[in-house]
């Protein structure tokens, strides 16, 4: 198992980037949205990486953060899903836009991957819905893709409590995400946040 490729970009191509290791250039299949946030060729990169092993071919899957790796590992956990198809779906969303798509059950958004149907969308929303908390949401949301720090337990939980509260009050999951995510950090209590986020919903 190859976890990650550390060296120097020498090209970008139109799906993939060839990483120059230690003279050996590693060509890694990228989805969209990270190739277009590499640096210049030339600067060093780091790529978490996921080797798929066919019979005739063995491809590296690569991705800026490990949790852009995690969110890729799950999708091809979901039966019909390959890592050509995850990789097409998180070319057209990004991994935090996949969390809402999933968490608010949003199978059209899904399936405008190249690939996905509105079927195989579905499915993937029934079985990865439990496996993303919405605490985790807000946590990796709060500090942006990439970066190793996480919030406050006590912070995260009364996001998780806020948004709870939203949906029980007749909002959609993804709307109550978005609207408890652009509150304020100096909220002191759920009532706070609750009273923040309902400013931004109506």
């Amino acid at each position: 198992m190859i976890s990650y490729v550390r060296g120097e970009l020498a090209a970008v191509e139109p799906q993939k980037a060839i990483v120059d290791v230690g003279g050996v250039g590693y060509g890694v299949y990228m989805p969209q949205q990270a190739l277009s946030l590499l640096p210049r060729p030339g600067n060093e990169v780091k790529l978490y990486t996921y080797l798929n092993v066919k019979e005739d071919a063995m491809q590296l899957f690569g991705f800026l953060s490990r949790d852009d790796l995690e969110i890729f590992r799950l999708v091809i956990g979901v039966n019909g899903i390959g890592p050509k198809g995850g990789l097409n779906i998180l070319s057209c969303m990004s991994p935090d836009e996949l969390r809402f798509a999933i968490m608010s059950g949003d199978a059209k958004a899904i399936s405008a991957a190249p690939g996905i149907g509105k079927k195989t969308a579905e499915k993937l929303i029934l079985e990865l819905r439990d496996k993303i908390d919405i605490s985790d949401v807000l946590d990796h949301a709060a500090h942006g893709a990439g970066e190793q720090a996480h919030a406050p337990e006590d912070e995260s939980g009364m996001q998780a409590e806020a948004v709870q509260a939203l949906v029980a009050l007749g909002y959609g999951n993804a709307e109550s995400l978005r609207a408890v995510r652009k509150t304020s950090p100096d909220c002191q209590t759920v009532e706070d946040i609750l009273k923040e986020a309902l400013q931004h919903l109506f």
